[in-house]
C-alpha cells in the first residue's frame, strides 16, 4: 500500500523513452507508479510496480489497474504514452498497418482509461494524459503522416469531450502534442533533417516532454489542453 498522502501514476508504453522518463519524473515527485509495456522488466523501486503485457488487451488494462490497486490502494494520474506511428504516402498503407497504429494508438487508449476514470470517480478526482503528435494540427508536406493524425488527432478530440464530461467530477484531461523527440535507438544521422522540422532548429530532449507532463499535473486549472512540445512545430515553417 501506498504511504499516507501518496499519488499513484499509471503510465504506459513505460521500459524505455520518454515512458521510463515519465516513471522517473512521477517518482521525483513522490508518487507511486504502476509501469506497464509488453517488455517490461520488475523495478528494484518498491513504489514501482512493473506489469507487463499489450495495453490493447483488455487482460492488461485489467492487471494494470489491479496492480495499482493492490499495492498503492489508489489511483490518480494515468499517462496513455504507448503508441505506434507509420510515416508513408496514404494509399500505399496495408490493413496491417491500420490496424497496428489504431491498435496501439486508440485501443490502447481506451480500456485503460475506462477503467481509470471508474477508480478515479470513486476517489472523487484525478488526471489522464494522452502523448500524441503536432502533425494531428499541423500538417508537413515531408512528413506523410495520414494514419499517425488519423490516431492522435481522435485521442485529442477525446482527450477535450473527456475533460468536458468529467470536470464536475474532479477528473481532468489533457494532451501532450509532440514534435520530434530524441530517440537513443534512430540513427543520429536522421537527426539533422528531423531538426529541420522545427523553427527552433532542434529535436526535443525526453526531459521537455516530461517537464510538460508534470507541469499538467500541477496545473489544477488546466482540462482540455493540447499542449504543444514541438519546438514550435505546430505555429507553422
Amino acid at each position: 500500500m501506498s504511504t499516507a498522502g501518496q499519488k499513484v501514476a499509471i503510465v504506459t508504453s513505460a521500459s524505455q523513452g520518454v515512458g521510463a522518463g515519465l516513471v522517473a519524473g512521477y517518482r521525483k515527485l513522490g508518487y507511486g507508479v504502476v509501469a506497464t509495456s509488453c517488455g517490461i522488466r520488475p523495478s528494484q523501486d518498491s513504489n514501482v510496480a512493473a506489469v507487463q503485457g499489450d495495453i490493447a488487451d483488455l487482460d492488461t488494462a485489467r492487471r494494470v489497474i489491479a496492480a495499482g490497486l493492490e499495492r498503492f490502494g489508489r489511483i490518480d494520474a494515468l499517462v496513455n504514452n504507448a503508441g505506434v506511428c507509420v510515416f508513408k504516402p496514404f494509399t500505399e498503407y496495408t490493413p496491417v498497418e491500420y490496424e497496428t497504429v489504431t491498435r496501439a494508438n486508440l485501443k490502447g487508449f481506451f480500456r485503460i482509461t475506462q477503467l481509470a476514470v471508474e477508480q478515479m470517480l470513486t476517489q472523487g478526482g484525478g488526471h489522464v494524459v494522452q502523448i500524441t503528435s503536432s502533425l494531428a494540427d499541423h500538417a508537413c508536406w515531408n512528413a506523410a503522416s495520414v494514419l499517425a493524425s488519423l490516431a492522435t488527432g481522435g485521442l485529442q478530440s477525446a482527450t477535450k469531450a473527456l475533460a468536458v464530461e468529467y470536470a464536475h467530477k474532479g477528473i481532468r484531461s489533457n494532451a501532450v502534442a509532440l514534435g520530434v523527440i530524441k530517440d537513443p535507438m534512430r540513427p543520429e544521422a536522421y537527426n539533422e533533417t528531423l531538426a529541420a522540422m522545427h523553427p527552433l532548429g532542434r529535436i526535443g530532449e525526453i526531459d521537455d516532454v516530461v517537464d510538460a507532463v508534470l507541469y499538467l499535473e500541477g496545473a489544477s486549472f488546466v482540462t482540455g489542453a493540447v499542449f504543444h512540445v514541438d519546438g514550435g512545430q505546430s505555429a507553422g515553417h
